[in-house]
């Protein structure tokens, strides 16, 4: 059986896992093992006393300590953001950007779910190469541990945004929004943790039924059935108006506010049609607009919208009474903006 990774348990787990093992251990020893992997330097003086010789022995021999190769990072000089590829222990590659925030010294991590995507979105790199597999817990806590080791200020939040859907993976992504969320592990406040789908509704049910803390944010993309399909094939195969329900049930549930991403296309998704479809499908639903530029690096891709045809956007949207806001994608200039990442060196 493999050992468990460190990066993927919290503090009653690992107390468990050692106890079964003979080790005996407390919880405040437990804790501090959980600090001490997962974020070493961020912890309080408490966490950050050090761990007797005999209990890392047992912890070495207890938990995989297995760890991701940095095999490229590059960043571009642009805007700042920074792509990190990395490669597990099996050799699947998966990457991470660090995101600049408008704060200096402030930055969230896009993080990735998956080693490439099964949804199929014809406007995504990482939707072209297919699903290979999903991430576990510990490999998506590792990514933003070593993003955060080398940020040069403070790594304040996480957006499941990158490779993969994460609510179809929705085990191991929940397990890692804990140990980042946890004041021992990744110390982020759950409020700054995102978690994004392209509507899996089964799964969106199962998240508001669990009352998970994190922003749930949906790539609606297009509020026309024959169009979603045609730009988002699997998730197409979920219809419009049971998304649009999932939605609304879990804005009941929260009394939150819940965001629409929608990636931008020039002449597809930003006309008219598509704001009395959405305003059909999510009337009286509190939601937030982000509008998202597409990144389409093909010579025959999507273009993104003139400025014209998004202020015209934009001001069509007010019917909705909504937060509109067009969400900046850096670093396509390094293969790192939204849409964009397929596992490749840049070159």
């Amino acid at each position: 059986m493999t050992a468990p990774h460190l990066f993927g348990l919290l503090p009653d787990e690992i107390a468990a896992h050692l106890r079964s093992e003979g080790v005996a251990v407390r919880e405040d020893e437990a804790l501090r093992v959980m600090a001490h992997a997962v974020s070493p330097t961020g912890a309080n003086d408490a966490m950050k006393r050090p761990l007797s010789m005999a209990l890392k022995a047992d912890i070495a021999r207890v938990f995989d300590g297995s760890r991701l190769e940095v095999v490229e990072r590059v960043e571009d000089p642009a805007d700042g953001f920074v792509k990190y590829l990395f490669r597990s222990p099996d050799d699947a590659v998966h990457e991470a950007v660090r995101i600049p925030l408008e704060k200096p010294g402030r930055f969230t991590v896009c993080l990735s779910s998956q080693v490439g995507c099964a949804m199929q979105c014809v406007f995504c790199a990482t939707g072209r190469l297919g699903l290979a597999r999903n991430l576990a817990a510990w490999e998506i806590v590792a990514a933003l541990a070593h993003v955060r080791s080398e940020a040069p200020g403070r790594v304040t939040g996480a957006v499941f945004m990158g490779q993969g859907e994460p609510l179809h993976n929705y085990d191991e992504v929940i397990r890692a929004a804990r140990v980042l969320s946890h004041p021992c592990g990744g110390r982020l406040r759950a409020e700054n943790i995102a978690i994004s789908t392209v509507g899996l509704v089964p799964q969106m049910r199962r998240y508001t039924r669990e009352g998970h803390p994190y922003r749930l944010v949906v790539s609606l993309t297009s509020a026309i059935e024959s169009k979603r399909k045609s730009l988002l094939p699997v998730a197409g195969r979920t219809s419009i108006e049971e998304v649009a329900s999932a939605i609304r049930d879990h804005a009941l549930a929260t009394g939150d506010r819940i965001t629409i991403a929608w990636v931008l296309m020039g002449g597809v998704n930003d006309g008219a049609d598509e704001v009395e479809a959405l305003r059909a499908l999510l009337d009286g639903v509190p939601v937030r607009i982000n509008l998202i530029d597409v990144n389409d690096a093909r010579p025959n891709g999507f273009r993104r919208s003139t400025d014209e045809e998004r202020g015209r956007l934009r001001d069509l949207l007010q019917v909705l009474k909504a937060p509109v806001v067009r969400r900046y994608s850096g670093g396509a200039s390094r293969d790192a903006a939204c849409g964009m990442l397929a596992a490749t060196r840049h070159v």
